[in-house]
């Protein structure tokens, strides 16, 4: 089995993607507590480092590791000053922009044969300072050709193009510290965009402010649902299918906020609201609270059921509202979007936290964090390829 370092591993995206795909995740690295609960709950036999990586040394890492190094290290950094989601974050300068080198550090100590970076497209534009040209990734991957990793490649993925019912476009450089392997990105594993309604197949509806968590799954299903429940795909423990459903139960909702949602559109958002109601009629719904009384322009969106929906982020609690249902969407609906399987136990953090602790994440937001485990997959699968063909050659 080929072996992994998972760094800023968050609650184990790319890990159950890995996982699935073959692969023996010896050690992962992360500082937010609740991701580190969720990651233990999930993949017992890793050795978690709960952690600043800047802070973690060799003498830490080296006892899990082969002797003759460590098959691929994973380095998806905070993304938080690369979005362009939050423009207020974009504009900070800190030294979360070079994290990128604790990845290739930890690469250098494991003697890694490779390493794969991943963030958002818009690193790509971000520079390494205010009034400087130069971009961070530019610097990047120089610093890759001085630790030896001189052979890289770079392309942004379509979440889409591998199973996720989600638009979300993810940056990735995977590098090689061996000038002759050819390195080249997973395909497309399918032409079909996944929608929503196959997203969300065989989860009941949940009535808001009930209370109740809905634990059967209803007869009806879809083959994208049937995948996330089929723990044999997923290499995990127990029983070959789910059986009961966890995390489905909907969060408190004021009567406002329900009266907000049902004047929703599918595809609409409070955006679309604050342009169909304006003077008087603006006011009234203001004062009862059913609007507020800023626009915000990424809130309350329905999504639709015939396509996949908008990312996923840390903030898909208050982004999203359920495509049919009056409410927003529960934690395993979120999870289903990002392709979690149906067994994953978000067991760190609570449901809801405000957005302003360092090492607590709720457990909306570590699902909008994390890579989605189907794109994980297929990288996993790749990657497993080129280790084999260059294994080969070198063996004959």
């Amino acid at each position: 089995m080929f072996t992994h370092i998972d760094c800023f591993s968050g609650p184990g995206g790319i890990c159950t993607g890995f996982h699935a795909a073959g692969f023996d995740t010896r050690v992962a690295i992360e500082y937010v507590k609740s991701c580190v609960d969720t990651y233990i709950a999930n993949h017992k036999h890793v050795h978690v480092i709960f952690d600043d990586i800047r802070n973690v040394t060799s003498a830490q890492v080296l006892p899990y590791i082969p002797e003759d190094g460590i098959d691929l290290v994973s380095s998806g950094m905070p993304c938080e000053t690369f979005s362009t989601a939050g423009n207020t974050s974009r504009s900070f300068y800190d030294d979360r922009c070079f994290l990128f080198r604790e990845g290739i550090r930890m690469a250098q100590i494991s003697k890694a044969k490779m390493i794969l970076f991943e963030n958002v497209p818009a690193i790509t534009t971000k520079t390494i300072a205010k009034n400087s040209k130069k971009r961070i990734v530019d610097l990047l991957k120089e610093e890759l050709d001085q630790a030896g990793y001189a052979n890289h490649i770079e392309i942004i993925l379509k979440s889409t193009e591998y199973g996720v019912p989600q638009r979300r476009n993810r940056f990735f450089i995977l590098a090689c510290r061996f000038p002759d392997w050819h390195l080249s990105p997973p395909a497309p594993a399918t032409d079909k965009e996944i929608p929503v309604s196959d997203a969300l197949a065989g989860l009941p509806n949940i009535i808001p402010n009930s209370g109740k968590e809905g634990k059967k799954y209803l007869k009806t299903s879809s083959e994208y649902a049937d995948l996330l429940r089929d723990n044999i795909f997923w290499k995990l423990l127990g029983t070959p299918v789910c059986g009961e459903i966890s995390y489905h139960m909907s969060m408190k909702h004021r009567a406002c906020t329900l009266e907000r949602f049902a004047l929703l559109q599918p595809g609409e958002s409070l955006k679309d609201l604050f342009i169909r109601y304006t003077g008087k009629e603006r006011e009234e719904l203001q004062s009862r609270r059913v609007l507020p009384k800023k626009m915000f322009i990424k809130r309350n969106q329905r999504i639709k059921l015939g396509e996949p929906s908008a990312t996923v982020t840390s903030h898909c609690l208050d982004e999203f509202v359920h495509p049919i249902h009056d409410r927003a969407l529960t934690v395993r609906e979120c999870a289903r979007l990002q392709s979690f399987p149906d067994s994953y136990d978000f067991a760190g953090g609570p449901y809801i936290t405000p957005h302003i602790y360092k090492h607590i994440q709720d457990k909306y937001e570590q699902i909008g964090d994390a890579v989605p485990p189907l794109l994980a997959y297929a990288w996993g699968k790749k990657i497993i390829q080129i280790l084999e063909e260059n294994a080969n050659a070198a063996n004959s």
